[in-house]
């Protein structure tokens, strides 16, 4: 956790891994499954930087769909490991339940006048429009959605972008990711970030920081 601000304005959720189940998981399981491994799916995703398939998905530039599918396998296949897009992409869909513990408090924390957005790196589905949040949405002030705004975390456009929505400078907002980069990216410029290992671990950090209880 980096050093908190001293009056928190607005908390910024990630979605995936924070207020739903991990697509991180899920990758680790399907490469466990296959005898990958571990992590090599990230670090292609890394490797290939920001015209890689993954990060195009991330923008709206790739939709969920053969496309991307045959784009990501040549990405993954120039680093030695075979791997089905399509087949991760079904295990990924099936780690979204949200978490309740975690929507219950952002509803403590809205009912103290605290800002609540969402900033999150999605995609769309070939044939779906924009991405579906529809169930969440109503949980926030403000909802980023990467594929939408053609930036991906960890573009520092795109908290820029969330903070002005928000009406509050980095500063005065907490970030909480489980993507040890994204949180890198969010306290350069100047938020408190919590890195998630777990629900019940973010919560603590984030009580301690906002000074009143979340769970």
């Amino acid at each position: 956790m980096s050093t908190p601000v001293s009056r928190p304005r607005a908390v910024i959720f990630d979605i995936g891994g924070v207020v739903t189940g991990s697509p991180l998981h899920a990758i680790a399981a399907y490469e466990r499954d296959h005898g990958l491994p571990a992590g090599v799916v990230n670090r292609v995703v890394v490797a290939a930087g920001t015209q890689g398939a993954w990060a195009r998905l991330e923008r709206g530039e790739l939709a969920v769909g053969d496309a991307f599918y045959a784009a990501f396998e040549q990405d993954l296949a120039a680093a030695g490991a075979v791997v089905s897009a399509r087949a991760l992409m079904e295990r990924i869909a099936t780690v979204t339940a949200v978490r309740p513990i975690i929507l219950s408090a952002i509803t403590r924390i809205r009912a103290r006048a605290i800002l609540v957005a969402a900033l999150t790196n999605n995609w769309r589905v070939d044939g779906g429009g924009e991405p579906n949040a529809s169930d969440l949405r109503a949980h926030f002030d403000v909802f980023v959605e990467s594929a939408i705004e053609g930036l991906r975390k960890p573009d520092p456009r795109i908290f820029a972008l969330t903070c002005t929505r928000l009406g509050v400078t980095p500063a005065e907002a907490v970030f909480l990711d489980d993507i040890g980069l994204n949180a890198k990216a969010a306290r350069a410029l100047g938020m408190t970030t919590i890195k998630v290992e777990s629900p019940e671990q973010a919560l603590g950090e984030l009580e301690a920081i906002l000074g009143f209880p979340l769970r």
